[in-house]
Protein backbone atom coordinates (compact mmCIF):
# COMPACT_ATOMS: atom_id res chain seq x y z
CA UNK A 1 0.00 0.00 0.00
CA UNK A 2 2.87 2.65 0.96
CA UNK A 3 4.90 1.71 -2.26
CA UNK A 4 1.58 2.25 -4.50
CA UNK A 5 0.89 5.27 -2.75
CA UNK A 6 4.49 6.81 -3.29
CA UNK A 7 4.36 5.73 -7.08
CA UNK A 8 1.11 7.73 -6.97
CA UNK A 9 1.80 10.83 -5.45
CA UNK A 10 5.31 11.27 -7.32
CA UNK A 11 3.17 10.28 -10.41
CA UNK A 12 0.58 12.96 -10.04
CA UNK A 13 3.35 15.63 -8.42
CA UNK A 14 5.42 14.90 -11.89
CA UNK A 15 2.34 15.51 -13.60
CA UNK A 16 1.64 18.85 -11.40
CA UNK A 17 5.33 19.70 -12.54
CA UNK A 18 4.83 19.17 -15.96
CA UNK A 19 1.68 21.14 -16.48
CA UNK A 20 3.28 23.59 -14.78
CA UNK A 21 6.46 23.64 -16.94
CA UNK A 22 4.49 23.48 -19.87
CA UNK A 23 2.40 26.58 -19.28
CA UNK A 24 5.33 28.40 -18.19
CA UNK A 25 7.73 27.59 -21.22
CA UNK A 26 4.97 27.49 -23.97
CA UNK A 27 5.00 30.65 -26.28
CA UNK A 28 2.71 33.65 -25.36
CA UNK A 29 -0.72 33.17 -26.88
CA UNK A 30 -3.17 35.49 -27.22
CA UNK A 31 -6.86 35.33 -25.32
CA UNK A 32 -9.50 34.00 -27.11
CA UNK A 33 -10.93 37.36 -28.62
CA UNK A 34 -13.07 38.75 -26.11
CA UNK A 35 -17.13 38.55 -28.18
CA UNK A 36 -18.44 42.42 -27.37
CA UNK A 37 -21.38 40.35 -25.87
CA UNK A 38 -23.20 36.87 -24.61
CA UNK A 39 -26.27 36.70 -26.28
CA UNK A 40 -29.02 34.90 -24.41
CA UNK A 41 -29.69 31.25 -25.41
CA UNK A 42 -32.25 30.15 -27.49
CA UNK A 43 -35.56 29.33 -26.56
CA UNK A 44 -34.66 25.28 -27.44
CA UNK A 45 -32.04 25.64 -25.05
CA UNK A 46 -32.92 22.85 -22.46
CA UNK A 47 -32.58 23.98 -18.50
CA UNK A 48 -32.80 21.24 -15.86
CA UNK A 49 -32.32 19.90 -12.61
CA UNK A 50 -30.99 16.90 -11.16
CA UNK A 51 -31.33 14.32 -8.74
CA UNK A 52 -30.37 10.46 -7.83
CA UNK A 53 -32.07 7.35 -6.92
CA UNK A 54 -30.04 6.26 -3.81
CA UNK A 55 -28.57 9.60 -2.75
CA UNK A 56 -32.66 10.81 -2.73
CA UNK A 57 -35.17 8.11 -2.67
CA UNK A 58 -35.07 6.32 0.76
CA UNK A 59 -36.67 3.13 1.99
CA UNK A 60 -33.08 1.64 0.01
CA UNK A 61 -33.19 -1.92 -1.05
CA UNK A 62 -30.51 -4.09 -0.49
CA UNK A 63 -28.09 -3.21 -2.54
CA UNK A 64 -23.60 -2.57 -2.80
CA UNK A 65 -24.13 0.66 -1.20
CA UNK A 66 -26.46 -0.63 1.47
CA UNK A 67 -23.14 -2.95 2.55
CA UNK A 68 -20.84 -0.16 2.19
CA UNK A 69 -21.97 2.02 4.49
CA UNK A 70 -21.87 -0.15 7.73
CA UNK A 71 -18.92 -1.50 7.06
CA UNK A 72 -17.09 2.20 7.11
CA UNK A 73 -18.01 3.18 11.02
CA UNK A 74 -16.66 7.23 8.86
CA UNK A 75 -19.52 7.03 7.24
CA UNK A 76 -22.95 8.45 7.78
CA UNK A 77 -26.33 6.47 7.93
CA UNK A 78 -28.33 7.03 4.87
CA UNK A 79 -31.44 6.90 6.91
CA UNK A 80 -34.37 7.70 4.27
CA UNK A 81 -32.20 10.49 3.03
CA UNK A 82 -34.62 13.37 1.82
CA UNK A 83 -37.32 10.46 0.79
CA UNK A 84 -38.22 11.50 -2.53
CA UNK A 85 -39.95 8.32 -2.56
CA UNK A 86 -42.41 9.68 -0.85
CA UNK A 87 -42.28 13.82 -2.31
CA UNK A 88 -41.44 13.22 -5.27
CA UNK A 89 -44.70 14.74 -6.40
CA UNK A 90 -43.97 17.90 -4.68
CA UNK A 91 -39.78 18.04 -5.69
CA UNK A 92 -40.74 17.50 -9.21
CA UNK A 93 -43.35 20.63 -8.58
CA UNK A 94 -40.68 22.64 -7.31
CA UNK A 95 -38.82 22.30 -10.52
CA UNK A 96 -41.63 22.92 -12.69
CA UNK A 97 -41.98 26.22 -10.92
CA UNK A 98 -38.48 26.99 -11.61
CA UNK A 99 -39.51 26.81 -15.34
CA UNK A 100 -36.92 23.93 -16.11
CA UNK A 101 -37.69 21.93 -19.05
CA UNK A 102 -35.69 18.53 -18.06
CA UNK A 103 -35.39 16.72 -14.91
CA UNK A 104 -32.91 14.20 -14.54
CA UNK A 105 -33.54 10.76 -12.42
CA UNK A 106 -32.26 7.35 -11.81
CA UNK A 107 -34.09 4.09 -12.24
CA UNK A 108 -32.65 2.24 -9.04
CA UNK A 109 -31.53 -1.64 -10.56
CA UNK A 110 -31.52 -2.90 -7.07
CA UNK A 111 -35.42 -1.84 -6.52
CA UNK A 112 -36.54 -2.99 -9.83
CA UNK A 113 -34.72 -6.41 -9.87
CA UNK A 114 -34.70 -7.39 -6.03
CA UNK A 115 -33.71 -10.73 -7.33
CA UNK A 116 -31.85 -12.09 -10.43
CA UNK A 117 -34.90 -11.83 -12.87
CA UNK A 118 -37.35 -11.14 -10.61
CA UNK A 119 -39.25 -7.95 -11.54
CA UNK A 120 -40.90 -5.72 -8.57
CA UNK A 121 -44.08 -5.08 -10.35
CA UNK A 122 -44.48 -2.02 -7.20
CA UNK A 123 -41.56 -0.41 -7.90
CA UNK A 124 -41.63 0.01 -11.22
CA UNK A 125 -45.28 1.48 -10.52
CA UNK A 126 -43.51 4.05 -8.30
CA UNK A 127 -41.29 5.32 -11.52
CA UNK A 128 -44.04 5.15 -13.48
CA UNK A 129 -45.65 7.49 -11.83
CA UNK A 130 -42.59 9.93 -11.33
CA UNK A 131 -42.12 9.96 -15.28
CA UNK A 132 -45.66 10.72 -15.99
CA UNK A 133 -45.66 13.71 -13.37
CA UNK A 134 -42.66 14.84 -14.72
CA UNK A 135 -44.63 14.69 -18.26
CA UNK A 136 -47.72 16.07 -16.65
CA UNK A 137 -45.07 19.18 -15.48
CA UNK A 138 -44.30 20.19 -18.88
CA UNK A 139 -40.91 18.66 -18.02
CA UNK A 140 -38.76 15.64 -20.20
CA UNK A 141 -37.29 13.27 -17.97
CA UNK A 142 -33.71 13.00 -18.57
CA UNK A 143 -33.12 8.75 -17.39
CA UNK A 144 -30.17 7.60 -15.70
CA UNK A 145 -29.77 3.62 -15.73
CA UNK A 146 -26.83 3.46 -13.35
CA UNK A 147 -25.85 5.99 -10.79
CA UNK A 148 -23.46 3.78 -9.05
CA UNK A 149 -25.74 1.02 -7.52
CA UNK A 150 -26.70 -2.32 -8.00
CA UNK A 151 -28.66 -4.93 -5.94
CA UNK A 152 -27.68 -6.72 -2.93
CA UNK A 153 -27.46 -10.35 -5.01
CA UNK A 154 -25.21 -8.68 -7.91
CA UNK A 155 -22.87 -8.18 -4.91
CA UNK A 156 -22.97 -11.75 -4.14
CA UNK A 157 -21.96 -12.31 -7.62
CA UNK A 158 -18.94 -10.13 -7.70
CA UNK A 159 -20.19 -6.71 -8.66
CA UNK A 160 -18.14 -5.77 -11.25
CA UNK A 161 -15.12 -8.50 -10.83
CA UNK A 162 -17.51 -10.81 -12.13
CA UNK A 163 -17.19 -11.31 -15.96
CA UNK A 164 -21.60 -12.51 -15.72
CA UNK A 165 -22.07 -8.45 -14.63
CA UNK A 166 -22.41 -6.91 -18.14
CA UNK A 167 -25.30 -9.65 -18.73
CA UNK A 168 -27.20 -8.74 -15.65
CA UNK A 169 -26.80 -5.49 -16.31
CA UNK A 170 -27.92 -5.86 -19.55
CA UNK A 171 -31.01 -7.37 -18.85
CA UNK A 172 -32.33 -5.24 -16.21
CA UNK A 173 -31.23 -2.02 -18.55
CA UNK A 174 -33.26 -3.33 -21.45
CA UNK A 175 -36.26 -4.34 -19.11
CA UNK A 176 -35.74 -0.73 -18.26
CA UNK A 177 -35.83 1.12 -21.94
CA UNK A 178 -39.03 -1.03 -23.05
CA UNK A 179 -40.72 0.61 -19.76
CA UNK A 180 -39.64 4.14 -20.73
CA UNK A 181 -38.62 4.66 -24.47
CA UNK A 182 -42.14 5.89 -24.83
CA UNK A 183 -41.88 8.54 -22.99
CA UNK A 184 -38.46 9.45 -25.24
CA UNK A 185 -36.37 10.60 -22.50
CA UNK A 186 -33.02 11.91 -22.75
CA UNK A 187 -31.40 8.89 -21.79
CA UNK A 188 -27.86 8.73 -19.57
CA UNK A 189 -26.39 5.09 -19.11
CA UNK A 190 -23.37 5.45 -16.86
CA UNK A 191 -22.88 7.77 -14.44
CA UNK A 192 -19.12 9.17 -14.27
CA UNK A 193 -17.45 6.22 -14.78
CA UNK A 194 -13.87 6.88 -13.76
CA UNK A 195 -15.36 7.55 -10.52
CA UNK A 196 -17.89 4.95 -10.53
CA UNK A 197 -14.37 2.51 -11.24
CA UNK A 198 -12.68 4.65 -8.50
CA UNK A 199 -15.19 3.62 -5.96
CA UNK A 200 -15.78 0.36 -7.03
CA UNK A 201 -12.28 -0.42 -6.82
CA UNK A 202 -11.79 1.05 -3.38
CA UNK A 203 -15.28 0.00 -2.18
CA UNK A 204 -15.32 -3.31 -3.91
CA UNK A 205 -11.91 -4.59 -4.63
CA UNK A 206 -12.87 -4.35 -8.60
CA UNK A 207 -9.61 -4.72 -11.20
CA UNK A 208 -9.64 -0.86 -13.26
CA UNK A 209 -9.29 -1.98 -16.11
CA UNK A 210 -11.87 -4.93 -16.73
CA UNK A 211 -14.33 -2.38 -14.72
CA UNK A 212 -13.82 0.36 -17.48
CA UNK A 213 -14.17 -2.42 -20.11
CA UNK A 214 -17.69 -4.36 -18.68
CA UNK A 215 -19.07 -0.45 -18.09
CA UNK A 216 -17.90 0.55 -21.89
CA UNK A 217 -19.35 -3.08 -23.39
CA UNK A 218 -22.75 -1.93 -20.75
CA UNK A 219 -23.21 1.09 -22.24
CA UNK A 220 -21.88 0.06 -26.35
CA UNK A 221 -24.50 -2.58 -25.96
CA UNK A 222 -27.82 -0.74 -24.31
CA UNK A 223 -26.90 2.25 -26.65
CA UNK A 224 -27.67 0.12 -29.58
CA UNK A 225 -30.45 -1.39 -27.53
CA UNK A 226 -32.06 1.99 -27.53
CA UNK A 227 -31.91 2.87 -30.77
CA UNK A 228 -33.38 -0.28 -31.71
CA UNK A 229 -36.91 0.38 -29.48
CA UNK A 230 -36.65 4.64 -29.73
CA UNK A 231 -36.07 5.41 -33.28
CA UNK A 232 -33.87 9.09 -32.67
CA UNK A 233 -32.98 8.03 -29.06
CA UNK A 234 -30.62 10.70 -27.37
CA UNK A 235 -28.30 8.62 -25.35
CA UNK A 236 -25.09 9.56 -23.62
CA UNK A 237 -22.84 8.16 -20.84
CA UNK A 238 -21.52 11.32 -18.70
CA UNK A 239 -18.03 12.29 -18.09
CA UNK A 240 -16.88 13.54 -14.54
CA UNK A 241 -14.40 16.37 -16.08
CA UNK A 242 -11.03 16.68 -14.14
CA UNK A 243 -9.34 19.35 -15.25
CA UNK A 244 -5.51 19.81 -15.98
CA UNK A 245 -6.07 15.46 -16.78
CA UNK A 246 -9.01 15.10 -18.31
CA UNK A 247 -7.85 13.33 -21.32
CA UNK A 248 -5.35 10.98 -18.89
CA UNK A 249 -8.28 10.63 -16.62
CA UNK A 250 -11.88 9.98 -19.13
CA UNK A 251 -9.80 9.62 -22.56
CA UNK A 252 -9.63 5.38 -22.69
CA UNK A 253 -13.51 5.32 -21.53
CA UNK A 254 -14.87 8.13 -24.38
CA UNK A 255 -12.33 6.48 -26.93
CA UNK A 256 -14.27 3.07 -26.52
CA UNK A 257 -17.89 4.76 -26.77
CA UNK A 258 -17.22 7.26 -28.85
CA UNK A 259 -19.51 6.06 -31.95
CA UNK A 260 -21.88 5.64 -29.30
CA UNK A 261 -22.50 8.92 -27.88
CA UNK A 262 -25.38 11.42 -29.19
CA UNK A 263 -24.87 13.69 -27.09
CA UNK A 264 -21.75 14.37 -24.91
CA UNK A 265 -22.98 14.66 -21.04
CA UNK A 266 -20.01 16.82 -19.41
CA UNK A 267 -20.51 17.11 -15.72
CA UNK A 268 -17.92 20.32 -14.25
CA UNK A 269 -17.36 21.13 -10.96
CA UNK A 270 -13.71 22.26 -9.88
CA UNK A 271 -10.98 23.88 -11.24
CA UNK A 272 -7.29 23.21 -11.10
CA UNK A 273 -4.74 23.07 -7.91
CA UNK A 274 -1.70 20.93 -7.89
CA UNK A 275 -1.65 21.16 -4.33
CA UNK A 276 -5.25 19.53 -3.96
CA UNK A 277 -4.25 16.95 -6.81
CA UNK A 278 -1.77 15.94 -4.24
CA UNK A 279 -3.44 15.87 -0.96
CA UNK A 280 -6.61 13.91 -3.15
CA UNK A 281 -3.70 11.26 -4.46
CA UNK A 282 -2.80 10.83 -0.36
CA UNK A 283 -6.53 10.15 0.42
CA UNK A 284 -7.24 7.41 -2.14
CA UNK A 285 -3.82 5.65 -0.87
CA UNK A 286 -4.77 5.73 2.02
CA UNK A 287 -8.49 4.96 1.87
CA UNK A 288 -11.99 6.54 2.84
CA UNK A 289 -10.73 5.82 6.95
CA UNK A 290 -8.09 8.75 6.82
CA UNK A 291 -8.88 11.85 8.32
CA UNK A 292 -9.45 15.23 6.62
CA UNK A 293 -6.59 16.98 5.42
CA UNK A 294 -6.99 21.06 5.60
CA UNK A 295 -8.04 21.75 2.28
CA UNK A 296 -9.66 18.30 1.66
CA UNK A 297 -13.28 18.71 1.86
CA UNK A 298 -15.33 19.31 -0.91
CA UNK A 299 -16.45 22.34 -0.40
CA UNK A 300 -12.87 23.47 -0.35
CA UNK A 301 -11.82 22.35 -3.85
CA UNK A 302 -11.22 25.57 -5.97
CA UNK A 303 -14.50 27.16 -7.87
CA UNK A 304 -13.36 28.06 -11.35
CA UNK A 305 -16.59 28.79 -13.20
CA UNK A 306 -14.76 30.17 -16.34
CA UNK A 307 -13.60 25.81 -16.33
CA UNK A 308 -16.77 24.85 -17.59
CA UNK A 309 -15.79 26.74 -20.99
CA UNK A 310 -12.62 24.69 -21.38
CA UNK A 311 -14.65 21.56 -20.70
CA UNK A 312 -17.30 22.20 -23.87
CA UNK A 313 -14.23 23.60 -25.73
CA UNK A 314 -12.23 20.45 -24.68
CA UNK A 315 -15.68 18.00 -26.15
CA UNK A 316 -16.52 20.27 -28.85
CA UNK A 317 -12.68 20.00 -29.96
CA UNK A 318 -13.10 15.94 -29.27
CA UNK A 319 -16.29 15.35 -31.74
CA UNK A 320 -16.88 18.42 -33.82
CA UNK A 321 -20.38 19.62 -33.83
CA UNK A 322 -21.85 17.28 -31.48
CA UNK A 323 -23.84 18.52 -29.48
CA UNK A 324 -22.70 18.77 -25.76
CA UNK A 325 -25.33 18.85 -22.07
CA UNK A 326 -23.89 19.81 -18.90
CA UNK A 327 -25.30 16.89 -17.23
CA UNK A 328 -24.34 18.38 -13.85
CA UNK A 329 -23.09 21.05 -12.16
CA UNK A 330 -23.29 23.24 -8.82
CA UNK A 331 -22.05 24.33 -6.07
CA UNK A 332 -21.36 22.43 -2.66
CA UNK A 333 -21.19 24.30 0.85
CA UNK A 334 -20.39 22.76 4.51
CA UNK A 335 -23.56 21.88 5.89
CA UNK A 336 -25.30 24.94 3.60
CA UNK A 337 -23.37 27.70 5.59
CA UNK A 338 -21.58 30.42 3.25
CA UNK A 339 -18.51 29.25 1.97
CA UNK A 340 -15.23 30.28 3.27
CA UNK A 341 -13.91 32.02 -0.35
CA UNK A 342 -17.51 33.87 0.03
CA UNK A 343 -18.92 32.54 -3.19
CA UNK A 344 -23.11 32.67 -2.83
CA UNK A 345 -24.77 29.94 -4.69
CA UNK A 346 -26.67 32.83 -6.89
CA UNK A 347 -23.05 33.77 -8.56
CA UNK A 348 -21.35 30.97 -8.71
CA UNK A 349 -24.58 30.03 -11.02
CA UNK A 350 -25.07 33.45 -12.52
CA UNK A 351 -21.23 33.58 -13.26
CA UNK A 352 -21.69 29.55 -14.72
CA UNK A 353 -24.17 30.18 -17.12
CA UNK A 354 -22.37 33.40 -18.33
CA UNK A 355 -19.57 31.23 -18.85
CA UNK A 356 -22.16 28.66 -20.90
CA UNK A 357 -23.09 31.84 -23.12
CA UNK A 358 -19.69 32.72 -23.79
CA UNK A 359 -19.30 28.74 -24.78
CA UNK A 360 -22.16 29.05 -27.35
CA UNK A 361 -21.14 32.62 -28.76
CA UNK A 362 -18.20 30.94 -29.79
CA UNK A 363 -19.81 28.26 -31.88
CA UNK A 364 -20.07 25.26 -29.19
CA UNK A 365 -22.94 23.42 -29.56
CA UNK A 366 -24.26 23.35 -25.80
CA UNK A 367 -28.02 22.27 -25.94
CA UNK A 368 -28.26 22.11 -22.24
CA UNK A 369 -27.75 22.34 -18.65
CA UNK A 370 -28.61 20.18 -15.28
CA UNK A 371 -28.16 22.25 -12.22
CA UNK A 372 -27.34 19.28 -9.35
CA UNK A 373 -29.31 19.34 -7.11
CA UNK A 374 -32.80 19.93 -6.65
CA UNK A 375 -32.48 19.31 -2.94
CA UNK A 376 -30.03 18.13 -0.44
CA UNK A 377 -29.12 14.76 -0.87
CA UNK A 378 -26.75 12.01 0.44
CA UNK A 379 -23.18 12.55 -0.60
CA UNK A 380 -21.68 9.33 -0.87
CA UNK A 381 -21.42 8.93 3.08
CA UNK A 382 -22.34 12.23 4.69
CA UNK A 383 -25.05 14.45 4.38
CA UNK A 384 -22.44 17.92 5.34
CA UNK A 385 -21.42 18.56 1.62
CA UNK A 386 -25.15 20.51 0.58
CA UNK A 387 -25.19 21.30 -3.41
CA UNK A 388 -29.32 21.82 -3.64
CA UNK A 389 -31.39 24.37 -5.17
CA UNK A 390 -33.57 23.78 -1.87
CA UNK A 391 -31.76 22.92 1.22
CA UNK A 392 -32.83 19.78 3.52
CA UNK A 393 -31.72 19.17 7.44
CA UNK A 394 -31.91 15.59 7.18
CA UNK A 395 -30.16 15.07 10.59
CA UNK A 396 -32.37 17.90 12.38
CA UNK A 397 -35.50 18.24 10.62
CA UNK A 398 -38.28 15.26 11.04
CA UNK A 399 -40.15 17.07 8.85
CA UNK A 400 -37.24 17.34 6.04
CA UNK A 401 -38.77 20.31 4.43
CA UNK A 402 -37.39 21.82 1.48
CA UNK A 403 -36.14 25.92 2.64
CA UNK A 404 -35.11 27.60 -0.73
CA UNK A 405 -31.89 29.08 -0.99
CA UNK A 406 -31.08 32.04 -2.80
CA UNK A 407 -30.21 30.73 -5.94
CA UNK A 408 -34.11 29.60 -6.69
CA UNK A 409 -35.01 32.77 -7.34
CA UNK A 410 -31.65 33.34 -9.43
CA UNK A 411 -31.93 30.33 -11.42
CA UNK A 412 -36.01 31.16 -12.02
CA UNK A 413 -34.75 34.67 -13.45
CA UNK A 414 -31.65 32.95 -15.67
CA UNK A 415 -34.55 30.87 -17.51
CA UNK A 416 -37.12 33.67 -17.90
CA UNK A 417 -34.44 35.57 -19.43
CA UNK A 418 -32.46 32.62 -21.11
CA UNK A 419 -29.36 33.32 -19.17
CA UNK A 420 -27.70 36.61 -17.95
CA UNK A 421 -27.86 39.96 -19.82
CA UNK A 422 -25.56 40.22 -22.80
CA UNK A 423 -23.78 42.58 -21.07
CA UNK A 424 -23.31 41.03 -17.36
CA UNK A 425 -19.86 40.51 -15.92
CA UNK A 426 -18.79 37.47 -14.21
CA UNK A 427 -18.25 38.88 -10.62
CA UNK A 428 -14.72 37.37 -10.42
CA UNK A 429 -12.48 37.71 -13.57
CA UNK A 430 -10.39 34.80 -14.95
CA UNK A 431 -8.24 33.02 -12.33
CA UNK A 432 -4.15 32.49 -13.36
CA UNK A 433 -4.48 30.30 -16.21
CA UNK A 434 -2.47 26.80 -14.69
CA UNK A 435 -5.35 27.13 -11.24
CA UNK A 436 -8.18 26.55 -14.05
CA UNK A 437 -7.93 23.74 -16.72
CA UNK A 438 -4.03 23.34 -18.25
CA UNK A 439 -2.66 23.23 -20.39
CA UNK A 440 -5.59 24.57 -22.32
CA UNK A 441 -6.26 27.45 -20.27
CA UNK A 442 -2.97 28.83 -20.37
CA UNK A 443 -2.27 27.95 -24.37
CA UNK A 444 -5.88 29.32 -25.58
CA UNK A 445 -7.00 31.53 -22.49
CA UNK A 446 -9.96 33.35 -22.61
CA UNK A 447 -10.72 36.72 -21.14
CA UNK A 448 -13.59 38.70 -20.49
CA UNK A 449 -14.38 42.03 -22.46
Amino acid sequence: MRFRFRRYALAVLAAAASTMMLCTNAPAAPPIQPVAAAPPVDPGFLWGVAASGFQSEGHAPDSNWTRYIPAHPDYEPVWDSVDFYDRYASDIDLAAGLGVKVFRVGIEWARVEPAPGVWDEQAFRFYDDVVAHIARAGMRPMITLDHWVYPGWAVDRGGWRNPGMVGDWLDNMRTVADRYASRNPLWVTVNEPAAYVSQEVRLAGADPGAMQDRIAQAHNAIYDYIHQIQPGAQVTSNVGYVAGSEAEVNGAFIDRVANRLDYVGVDYYFGYDPAQSVLAAITRALGSGMPSLPGMNIWDLPLRTEGIYYALQHYSRRFPGKPLYIVENGMPTENGRPRGDGYSRSDHLRDTVYWIQRAKADGMNVIGYNYWSITDNYEWGSYTPRFGLYTVDVRTDPGLGRRPTDAVGTYTQLINEGGVPADYRPTRSPAVCFVVDPPASCLTPVGVP
